[in-house]
């Protein structure tokens, strides 16, 4: 008989709605139950594509002894990390101020009123080394509990006020002095031979790599020592088997140094994220393969993961029947039957091989490139191309014949704000319609389906029900994304739109030394904590940084508030910048001197103005667009056409250049 769990929005609650534990969503109803039957609870977070999570599920949850066990001692609780980031963030803290570390499942333990006082990650079902199962470690819990009351009650009360406390604010380094000692920290964790930062396991961390895409262009002297950093972890892991080299997108990490391995579940942000980085360095690096690579991942999003109302659904679980990675490899004999001919030529640039490279089978990576396929062969270059397009099609439809990984179709308001961006810079980079089209559709979908009836912008959306209030870091990646939309169609209702959010967002959100996480109408929580440290997308206060500046560059507003954000920043700033790449992107944009650009004129007249805006990637520019009658976009006041042309106006706080006309003028303002 199913539980609780059934009547949620969350795929991943849903996913447990048959197990025989007790489950309550988070809500008041089991921590009134919790005090009065004065159990503790047990709290279990994690999210519909972590395989670990699938495991403790499958191990634990669905045992019934076990299940028994947490019913009669425990009262049970699951959360859905990406629905509630709040409770999630909370009780992540005291998992890492107790261990020093964290990740997925969340384990945690909490009194009655919602104070933690134990918190762990994935428990096996047997005791495994130095680490218990989880029914000795409830065992123990329950043990201390009923023995020793007082010295958990001390410890959660401890817990309890350090994550209330949060993060002291303090005075932040100078931007260029923060940018320079991270580029120092990443200089010492860079992995020369693999790319990427640190050992296994390797992720993308793709607000490093903003980070760094910045500094190579707003400080040229830099390039020296960014652009080998860049290019190797680029090139690196379009060429591992993080990438799907058939069917395009990324994988959340993997597992070994070499990015070779993944955990093979796809999440929508490191592709939104990396999909435009891989844009942008496009054009920094003037390497079509990156832009190859940004394209293959937008199509996937575009035509894998788009909700037919036009959002972007949030993930793809690593298992299909159960089986981690099952969809995505091949056997030796699969390869050589659907290969033919070209076997021996494209299993060289795939690395196939009969052993494998995980579990018996092959996890397709790119093991040579085909040009030097093609020297060493003694082919052409457009021979090696065609036989591995020929192998790529006869693989992705028999793979699309296979039973597909689980999907998570909920829409989440952040990650398609990071998407919106992506689909409308690459509308504008590359001259598409199709990628306008799923901008917009994106826009319209959460401008409309995920508001409620008072406008308050929700968290999640599916299947016609949401799961609740958004939190800032929706309100800040959707408005950068909708100033981004407008900047490439000029249609103004996006501007307005985004400006709403903001204003909203500073009004829910705001205080001192930046933004909590949830907003002022939250009452369900032991803290109201504050998000500063990217991990492993940006976090809500860069990103309500960033929507900040692009507010100021269109409204002429001051940027005291992302002034405010650097001082709640502070100590990350000093001690550890490269945790907080995507603020440090944004500091060192303000630093550098922001360009606001009017271009006014009938839309026509405007394009070829507008395309010098897209050629290069120009972080320090900020774009508005209209007709030439004022409307309702300050930037664009007292701006006019000259005669009949349409014309740009580059500005400095509000200062501006004699107007121009031609693209060479533009460009020669921009660069001068």
């Amino acid at each position: 008989m199913p539980n609780r769990l059934a009547h949620s929005t969350s795929p991943y609650l849903l996913q447990h709605k048959d197990n025989p534990v007790d489950w309550f969503e988070w809500g008041p109803e089991p921590f009134e139950l919790a005090q009065s039957t004065d159990r503790p609870i047990l709290l279990s977070v994690g999210y519909s594509a972590c395989h670990w999570c699938h495991v403790m599920a499958h191990e634990s949850f669905e045992d019934d002894d076990t299940a028994a066990y947490m019913n009669e001692h425990f009262v049970n609780i699951k959360v859905d990390r990406e629905e509630r980031p709040d409770v999630d963030r909370i009780y992540m803290d005291a998992l890492q101020a107790m261990s020093g570390h964290g990740g997925w499942p969340m384990t945690a333990f909490l009194t009655p009123t919602g104070e933690p006082f134990f918190a762990g990650t994935y428990y096996p079902k047997e005791a495994r080394g130095h680490m218990p199962s989880f029914r000795q470690l409830m065992a123990s819990i329950i043990n201390a509990w009923t023995t020793k009351r007082e010295a958990i009650d001390d410890q959660a009360g401890r817990l309890a006020a350090a994550v209330s406390a949060g993060m002291p604010a303090e005075a932040p380094p100078l931007a260029a002095e923060a940018a320079g000692a991270a580029l120092e920290l990443l200089a010492d964790s860079f992995d020369p031979e693999w790319g990427g930062f640190g050992n296994a396991p390797k992720f993308p961390q793709a607000p490093v790599l903003e980070f760094l895409l910045r500094r190579l262009v707003l400080d040229p002297p830099s390039r020296a020592a960014i652009e080998p950093i860049l290019r190797s972890s680029l090139d690196s892991m379009r060429a591992g088997g993080i990438y799907d080299q058939i069917g395009g997108g990324f994988a959340r990490y993997s597992v070994d140094r070499e990015w070779l391995i993944p955990h093979f579940e796809k999440m929508l942000y490191d592709n939104a994220l990396l999909a435009r980085i891989y844009l942008r360095a496009g054009q920094v690096l003037g390497d079509q393969a990156y832009t190859a690579t940004a394209v293959e991942t937008l199509d996937y999003l575009a035509g894998e993961m788009r909700d037919p109302g036009g959002g972007i659904h949030a993930a793809e679980d690593a298992d299909s029947e159960g089986v981690e990675g099952k969809y995505y490899v091949w056997t030796w004999d699969e390869f050589l039957a659907l290969a033919g001919d070209d076997a021996d030529l494209v299993g060289r640039l795939y690395g196939v091989t009969p052993d494998g490279n995980f579990e018996g089978a092959n996890n397709l990576h790119l093991n040579t490139t085909p040009q030097e396929l093609a020297a060493a062969s003694g082919l052409g270059l457009g021979d090696v191309l065609a036989a591995k397009s020929r192998v790529d099609d006869a693989l992705l439809r028999t793979r699309r014949t296979r039973i597909p990984p689980g999907r998570d179709d909920k829409v989440i308001a952040s990650w398609n704000g990071l998407a919106l961006r992506a689909f409308a810079e690459a509308a504008a980079v590359l001259d598409s319609e199709e990628y306008l089209e799923v901008a917009i559709g994106i826009a319209r979908f959460v401008t409309t389906e995920m508001v409620d009836g008072n406008g308050r912008l929700q968290r999640a959306w599916r299947m016609g029900r949401s799961s609740g209030p958004g939190f800032c870091d929706d309100y800040a990646a959707m408005a950068v994304g909708l100033y981004t939309l407008y900047s490439v169609s000029g249609d103004a209702s996006w501007y307005a739109a985004a400006e709403r959010l903001v204003a909203e967002m500073i009004d829910l959100f705001g205080g001192a030394d930046g933004f909590f996480t949830p907003g002022s109408d939250a009452s369900d929580l032991i803290a109201r904590p504050k998000d500063f440290a990217d991990n492993p997308l940006p976090s809500a206060n860069s990103l309500a940084a960033e929507a900040l500046l692009i507010h100021s560059a269109f409204t002429g507003d001051t940027t005291e508030r992302v002034n405010e954000i650097a001082r709640g920043a502070g100590r990350l700033l000093e001690r550890y910048p490269s945790a907080v790449g995507h603020l440090l992107a944004v500091l060192i944009t303000i630093d550098s001197g922001v360009k606001e650009v009017a271009i006014v004129g009938q839309p026509e007249q405007r394009r070829q103005l507008q395309r010098v805006i897209w050629e290069r990637f120009r972080p320090d520019c900020v774009v508005a667009m209209g007709n030439g009658d004022g409307g309702t976009v300050p930037l664009l006041r007292g701006r006019d056409t000259v005669g009949d042309a349409a014309a740009a106006h580059v500005c400095r706080s509000f200062v501006c250049n004699l107007p121009v006309t031609t693209p060479d003028a533009l460009r020669a303002d921009l660069d001068g």
